[in-house]
């Protein structure tokens, strides 16, 4: 059975899944030191702030930099341990078949598309930051407004992946090949 050219497909499959979902996890774990940075950014901000009177618009700026950064591209991360709200009055209740069901239709034929329709109509949004090489609109603000914009599109990008990996792995079910 080994040599069967679906069992073979199968593993191939989850080998490819499991390669992605790892760049995932480990870019929703480098992302997560961000959350860090924020805190301390923030208290910095505070201790200046009330214990100095001074503060610094870049400073200020850069914890919204990084809290961008955390929820853009930490959404496959969460993603990909299903901790994303849902509402699951009926999915709770399926089986595991009529979940793969779900999961591959959801996956395939809505959060794929809403992806891309993402990237399209953000492209100009962010080609013209690109093109003016956009900086914060306050004086003494944060250059690389056109960095973060980027981020939208490694979004999508990232999500993307998930959900292929997802749509693999609900296939490898429903065709009763899991492979771990």
């Amino acid at each position: 059975m080994r040599n069967n050219p679906s069992s073979q497909l199968a593993i191939l499959i989850t080998r490819l899944a499991n390669r992605l979902e790892q760049f995932i996890d480990w870019s929703g774990r480098v992302v997560s030191w961000c959350v860090l940075g924020m805190v301390l950014l923030t208290f910095l901000v505070v201790v200046l702030r009330y214990l100095f009177d001074s503060g610094w618009i870049a400073l200020q700026e850069s914890v919204s930099y990084l809290h961008s950064l955390v929820f853009l591209l930490g959404a496959a991360y969460t993603l990909k341990h299903d901790a994303h709200v849902r509402v699951d009055i009926f999915y709770s209740r399926c089986s595991d078949r009529a979940k793969a069901w779900v999961e591959l239709l959801g996956h395939l034929f809505i959060l794929i598309p809403v992806m891309l329709f993402i990237v399209w109509i953000s492209w100009p949004y962010i080609s013209d930051a690109w093109a003016v090489k956009e900086s914060s609109r306050d004086a003494g603000g944060l250059p690389g407004v056109y960095l973060l914009k980027s981020l939208i599109l490694l979004m999508a990008g990232l999500l993307i992946i998930q959900a292929l990996v997802l749509v693999m792995r609900a296939g490898l079910k429903l065709g009763g090949s899991e492979h771990s």
